[in-house]
């Protein structure tokens, strides 16, 4: 499985970044950027209450897999209509949006099976190595994408999508996912299902208050995060790919580290102290001047490098505090809760690069999210989340 994904996350990130700066060469415009990144966000966000009723009730291998060449075959027509001169910049929203619907089914059927895969004591490790996956296609993802948009055009660029999706298809075949425990006694009930995931959320004392923070922290680094190619080619003149490459590398070993071994630290306190440095790292890289581009470089793989331990983290104590059979709508649920904000917040990112300024939203957003880091040390039901189930 991790092969496969290997190969469809690398070429998907390859291509994304191609996508980016084709469209940041092609306009300069942080609006274009925000809307090209809500049209990969808000399918997942609006999809995912259904999505996940569907995730815990299917087959999870066969979703994965159907959801892998729905996506190949909206990559391949577009392809086809760049190849015909045909293609337009909707079309690639277009293109996005349907990416994302994709994932959609993907992301949580893959989040849902490895617990079904592999012991609780093991899962912080295994989102280590994920982490580690992501990161590496992170790193290599800017540089190949930055060489073959001057090598060769978007068009052919996108076929990689569609041969790494074939890849994690023909993987995904060779192995054998088991299925959750299910009660055969009732009837398929859509709403039921979808109650039973949302209770699952807060079921646990704090577990409401743990998805929160996350889900608010999402909403301020999203504009953020779509600035960064507009932040490295503006501000400090340096080449677009080169900061997504330090924050890759930051990932890397920041996921190396999660996955080497099982630490006895709380991943609770972990996950808090991660807030902190994201929010720092982009409050401090505001405050730089164009001539402070080896701060930003440090501060960037700084919160690369928290980012793993987040998600690591973050990902685990749900895998571990949530039964298998109702985690598919759980994950569903929160990347929707998350995403949907998210998406407001970009709304407002070509107002705040040009009214605001790109530093100063970065000063605002970073300090917001250290305060969000300081209050879950002051929430006793979320601290006390990673004890003994």
């Amino acid at each position: 499985i991790w092969s496969g994904q290997l190969a469809s996350i690398l070429s998907s990130e390859v291509v994304a970044y191609s996508i980016i700066f084709w469209m940041s060469l092609e306009t300069g415009s942080a609006e274009v950027l925000a809307l090209a990144a809500i049209a990969g966000m808000l399918p997942q966000s609006l999809l995912g209450p259904l999505v996940g009723v569907y995730v815990d009730r299917w087959d999870r291998k066969r979703t994965m897999i159907l959801a892998d060449s729905f996506i190949a075959l909206c990559t391949l027509a577009l392809t086809a209509l760049f190849w015909l001169g045909a293609a337009r910049m909707w079309h690639i929203y277009i293109l996005l949006a349907c990416r994302s619907a994709g994932s959609a089914f993907h992301i949580p059927a893959m989040q849902a099976s490895v617990p079904l895969l592999a012991p609780a004591s093991q899962l912080t490790r295994i989102a280590g190595v994920n982490q580690i996956i992501a990161s590496l296609s992170s790193i290599a993802g800017p540089a190949l994408g930055a060489l073959l948009i001057n090598l060769t055009s978007i068009g052919n660029i996108l076929l990689l999508d569609v041969a790494g999706a074939a890849i994690a298809c023909i993987s995904l075949l060779c192995v054998r996912i088991p299925d959750p425990a299910r009660d055969t006694t009732r009837k398929p009930d859509l709403w039921r299902e979808f109650r039973e995931g949302f209770s699952a959320m807060h079921a646990i004392p704090g577990m409401g208050w743990f998805f929160t923070l996350a889900i608010v922290v999402w909403f301020f680094i999203m504009p953020v995060g779509v600035m960064f190619p507009l932040m490295t080619l503006q501000h400090f003149a340096f080449e677009m790919s080169l900061i997504e490459i330090v924050w890759g590398g930051g990932a890397l070993v920041g996921g190396a580290v999660m996955g080497a071994r099982t630490y006895r630290v709380s991943r609770i306190v972990l996950v808090n102290l991660m807030y902190l440095v994201v929010g720092l790292s982009f409050a401090l890289s505001g405050l730089l001047s164009p001539a402070g581009f080896l701060w930003f470089a440090l501060f960037t793989a700084a919160a690369g490098i928290s980012s793993s331990v987040f998600n690591a983290s973050f990902v685990s104590v749900v895998q571990t505090r949530i039964e298998a059979g109702m985690l598919g709508r759980v994950m569903s649920l929160y990347r929707s809760f998350g995403l949907l904000p998210a998406a407001l917040g970009l709304l407002g990112t070509g107002f705040l690069a040009e009214n605001v300024g790109l530093t100063t939203t970065f000063v605002v957003a970073g300090t917001i999210i250290v305060a969000v880091g300081a209050a879950g040390f002051f929430i006793p039901s979320v601290m006390r989340l990673d004890r003994n189930p």
